[in-house]
């Protein structure tokens, strides 16, 4: 089965390198440039992962984390973000709303696809408990 990945940037940069490198490894990528249109594809697609940038404007990834864990068909989509931002306690509060992972940019393609593939089988490993 084609695992399902949902990029979230303010950046098409990004949004366009990431989503390419993704379906590139055989996945399906869809994008979002803010927030709140993420949580709505999140919602269209369940995607399997979702990677966030922390700053964009309007809603912040943190803000959209704590939105998408309290909408019962999307709270359990593990999500990684993926930002600029160094801030350990940006990172903590990351992880504190509810994000599996918390990485800088830029980062390796292969390490992203990879720690993604991660979130994903143990995500399925604590659904099957």
């Amino acid at each position: 089965m084609v695992k399902k990945v949902l990029i979230v940037d303010d950046e098409k940069d990004i949004l366009e390198f990431l989503s390419y490198n993704f379906i590139k490894n055989g996945w399906d990528a869809y994008t979002a440039l803010n927030a709140k249109e993420a949580i709505d594809k999140a919602i269209q697609y369940i995607p399997d992962a979702i990677i966030a940038d922390i700053r964009m404007p309007e809603m912040n990834g943190i803000e959209m984390c704590r939105t998408m864990k309290n909408i019962e068909l999307i709270k359990n989509i593990p999500i990684l973000f993926l930002t600029a931002d160094s801030d350990e306690c940006l990172a903590f509060s990351a992880i504190y709303a509810g994000g599996q992972q918390y990485i800088n940019k830029p980062a390796p393609i292969k390490l992203l696809i990879d720690l993604v593939k991660d979130m994903i089988e143990e995500n399925v490993k604590l659904k099957s408990e």
